[in-house]
């Protein structure tokens, strides 16, 4: 969906973004293919797709681990993308990120405060240490954990969802302005979600953040984002606000994602299912034209020859598809 840098409220700017992996002998994975979306400031984008469609690469490539193939990343009017060395190390401290495995992306050899305390001393705030573990103990209280009884510990002494919340603190202890959630909850039990999910609301409003919230559960999604954008195979195939979404779906695989949402609800009436049949297609050799040709129901010869251009169906609401349900 075309990108409009100019906008004042236009936060984060995906424009044109590529990433590609090379695999040797020529080929290389298309993990995401000319990605173009914006997040208005203050505003969580839901990003959703099964397994492969690129979610996670888009993620690291907004926080330039690694750079995109192509494209630019805008942030608050600065391009990350042409930063390099000192200058990208400083701009990183307005945008953190919350990894999927809450355990394994802590180090095990170091304690709770030197996790916390890390981002700090790299960017050289805070103070003296005496002052940066007061910071450590504040941003820990803040996450609900008792911060004075958590310093000197391991992370393997913590739950799943403390150590979550242990990566939250060291995410925001630089006060970062957008924060990146890759299946920041897909680690945790259900009621370990909600309470996360719940902290992360709360967090995002005391501290003005801007989110970009990564996951493969649509039921998650829906409940933290304002806008939700659907990805399939690197490439985005529709973007509107969270209700709309889960209302009225635009593009065959978004309603094909949503009707494999179970309803929690043993009364109510069966509907019918409009599951995706077949297996994603290889992103070393994508099928040309619309992606999820392969896949679709509704796909045509049109389908084949040319890619779907994102066009407005409603107001706000984008869709990629020769063949859009409304």
């Amino acid at each position: 969906m075309n990108a409009q840098s100019g906008a004042i409220d236009d936060f984060l700017v995906l424009d044109d973004m590529t990433v590609e992996y090379p695999l040797g002998g020529g080929a290389k994975v298309h993990a995401v293919s000319n990605l173009s979306v914006t997040v208005k400031r203050g505003e969580t984008l839901g990003l959703v797709g099964e397994s492969g469609c690129g979610k996670s690469s888009a993620a690291r490539a907004v926080m330039q681990l690694p750079p995109p193939t192509s494209g630019r990343v805008v942030m608050d009017g600065t391009e990350l993308t042409g930063l390099r060395g000192k200058a990208l190390q400083t701009a990183r401290r307005q945008f953190q990120m919350i990894f999927q495995d809450p355990i394994a992306s802590l180090n095990p050899r170091q304690t709770v405060r030197d996790i916390v305390a890390a981002p700090l001393e790299i960017a050289g705030l805070g103070g003296s240490e005496e002052e940066r573990t007061k910071l450590v103990v504040e941003m820990l209280e803040k996450v609900g954990l008792n911060g004075e009884q958590a310093l000197d510990r391991r992370p393997h002494e913590f739950s799943g969802g403390q150590c979550q919340r242990i990566s939250i603190a060291r995410a925001l202890i630089l006060r970062p302005d957008l924060l990146v959630c890759d299946e920041a909850v897909s680690a945790l039990d259900v009621s370990v979600q909600a309470q996360t999910l719940n902290l992360l609301e709360e967090l995002k409003g005391e501290f003005g953040l801007t989110m970009l919230f990564i996951s493969h559960d649509l039921a998650v999604v829906k409940h933290v984002s304002d806008r939700v954008a659907v990805m399939y195979l690197g490439m985005l195939c529709e973007l509107a606000d969270a209700e709309t979404i889960y209302r009225q779906p635009a593009h065959p695989y978004t309603r094909s994602l949503i009707a494999a949402v179970p309803e929690p609800d043993p009364d109510a009436p069966r509907r019918e299912l409009h599951l995706v049949p077949g297996e994603l297609p290889s992103p070393v050799n994508p099928p040309s034209g619309c992606r999820f040709r392969t896949r679709c129901p509704l796909a045509s010869e049109t389908c084949a020859a040319q890619v779907p251009q994102p066009r407005e169906v409603a107001k706000g609401h984008m869709v990629a598809c020769h063949h859009p349900l409304i």
